[in-house]
């Protein structure tokens, strides 16, 4: 009899353990994103969210803070901040007044409180990106086609901006009347930003002073695209030999070769993000790498995919996988989460973010049954 009774105590024991959590530290720990939108519709700002690595699930979004069209978000690399570009909720419109905010981040809640704010000194900020280090902001403006920088100091206050003017146009005369950046990036190493400018077909490339908050111009001062296909943003290899541009205008990805020590690029495939027979009209939006550099993501607006590219990883060249349907309508943004699992949409005119599987093997990708509604979502950040 003692014997049964321990037998049982021991299976209780298991039991608790399980009902507990005991046995699920190995669980991947659910992870908060934040979401841009575009506020003239339903939605109000900075939307939080919460995703489950293990089924691809996203909690239903929360206000994090009220913000006119927050377009892009970043969060610095290692204080508990944010950063928006759009307009704060009491206005501000015109070039020289404020358009980017940075917000602290309660780590219980998620919620956002502004704490400081400044110009770009440029209309229509667009994209944004902080260096590893966490000392400089920079900021694509598109209106006025330049590039911003913003020190910021240990709190991850923002500091007066330095702009530097774009010039130039291109063949396209309703979208390439003047200089459009439309994306900042950093090298892997954070010795240069490239800068994709649509209104004028080239990838801006600037060395980063960071200590000084400072873009110089080097010697070779850009890579050209073809004319009139509108740069808009940009990938990196893996091993970082290559760069991936996607061409907004003419729905093309251009493959870059890219030299480290001058980030000197030349052109080595352009490819198409469309099917042959399709003939109706499109704009591409977002392009990602997957996180095992084996496949590449372009995403179609008009012909609402996201076209799927496998990358030979020695010549970076790319070849067509499949266009995926993205369950909605104009996919403006995507982004894919850090296992390489699942392939998150944004949806801006249909209102919702849909999460779409990854072949690990095919780079292919599925409907995962899984979606959210929020107002003309725009941007995700992990």
């Amino acid at each position: 009899m003692k014997k049964i009774l321990a037998f049982l105590f021991f299976v209780s024991f298991l039991f608790t353990q399980n009902a507990t959590g005991a046995d699920t530290m190995d669980a991947p720990q659910k992870i908060r994103m934040y979401i841009g939108t575009y506020t003239q519709g339903s939605s109000e700002g900075i939307y939080q969210t919460t995703f489950d690595p293990e089924t691809g699930s996203l909690s239903l979004a929360k206000l994090a803070a009220k913000m006119h069209n927050p377009s892009f978000l970043v969060k610095h690399p290692k204080l508990p901040v944010l950063y928006a570009v759009g307009r704060p909720a009491d206005g501000a419109v015109n070039a020289g007044e404020t358009n980017t905010i940075a917000f602290n981040i309660d780590a219980k809640t998620g919620d956002l409180t502004p704490f400081s704010r400044g110009s770009s000194l440029g209309k229509g900020p667009c994209h944004l990106t902080v260096d590893p280090a966490g000392q400089v902001l920079l900021v694509a403006n598109y209106s006025s086609g330049s590039t911003a920088i913003f020190p910021l100091d240990k709190e991850g206050k923002l500091g007066k901006a330095t702009v530097y003017q774009h010039e130039g146009n291109g063949p396209n005369k309703g979208r390439q009347e003047g200089p459009h950046a439309h994306g900042v990036y950093l090298s892997a190493d954070a010795r240069f930003a490239l800068v994709p400018d649509l209104g004028i077909d080239k990838v801006m490339v600037y060395d980063l002073d960071a200590d000084n908050a400072k873009l110089l111009t080097p010697n070779k001062p850009f890579a050209e695209t073809a004319p009139g296909a509108g740069p808009r943003h940009l990938a990196f290899a893996k091993d970082g030999k290559f760069v991936y541009v996607i061409n907004e205008l003419d729905s093309t990805v251009g493959v870059y070769t890219y030299r480290a020590e001058d980030a000197e690029m030349r052109l080595q495939q352009t490819i198409s993000t469309l099917p042959k027979e399709y003939k109706g009209p499109n704009k591409t939006a977002e392009i990602f790498l997957h996180p095992n550099g084996k496949f590449l993501y372009a995403s179609n607006r008009g012909h609402k995919s996201i076209a799927v590219y496998a990358v030979d990883t020695t010549s970076g060249k790319l070849t067509l996988v499949e266009y995926a349907p993205i369950g909605g309508v104009w996919p403006r943004y995507f982004t894919l989460d850090p296992s390489g699992k699942f392939l998150l949409v944004c949806n801006r005119h249909t209102d919702d973010i849909v999460v779409l599987r990854v072949n690990a093997k095919s780079g292919k990708l599925t409907p995962a049954g899984r979606s959210i509604s929020v107002g003309q979502p725009v941007c995700l950040v992990w």
